[in-house]
C-alpha cells in the first residue's frame, strides 16, 4: 500500500513540476528572428505557426515571463520547420477571466526561410 501511494505521489510531482517549466529556446531556435518589416521577396513563406506556454502553475513568473516561454516556443518550432525569420508575431490581448485563471499564453506570426547574408 505505501509503495502505491509513494508512486502516486511521485508521478504527480514529475507533472506538475513538467507543468510549471517554462519553454526553453534550443540552439536552432536562437537562429531564429522576429521582425516587423514584411521579409524580402527573396524569402519562402513556410506557413503560419502558434507558439504557446501553458501558465498552470506557473503564474508567479508574471505575464512577460509567459510571453517570454510562447516565444521561445514559437521560434523553437519555427526552427524546426527550417525558418530563420517570424513576421507578424502577435499574441491575444489578456482578459478579464486572465486574473482569476491562469490561461495558456500563445504567440502567433508567419514563418519565412529566408537566405542569410553573406558576409
Amino acid at each position: 500500500m505505501r509503495i502505491n501511494v509513494l508512486l502516486g505521489l511521485s508521478v504527480a510531482a514529475v507533472l506538475l513540476t513538467g507543468c510549471s517549466s517554462s519553454h526553453q529556446l534550443s540552439a536552432a531556435g536562437e537562429r531564429v528572428t522576429f521582425t516587423d518589416q514584411q521579409p524580402a521577396s527573396g524569402c519562402q513563406l513556410l506557413g503560419n505557426l502558434t507558439g504557446s506556454q501553458s501558465n498552470w502553475l506557473s503564474g508567479a513568473g508574471g505575464e512577460s515571463s509567459s510571453l517570454r516561454g510562447a516565444a521561445n516556443d514559437l521560434r523553437n518550432r519555427a526552427a524546426a520547420m527550417g525558418g530563420n525569420v517570424i513576421y507578424g508575431a502577435t499574441s491575444p490581448t489578456q482578459n478579464i477571466w486572465s486574473s482569476f485563471a491562469p490561461l495558456d499564453s500563445k504567440m502567433t506570426g508567419q514563418v519565412y526561410k529566408c537566405p542569410l547574408d553573406k558576409p
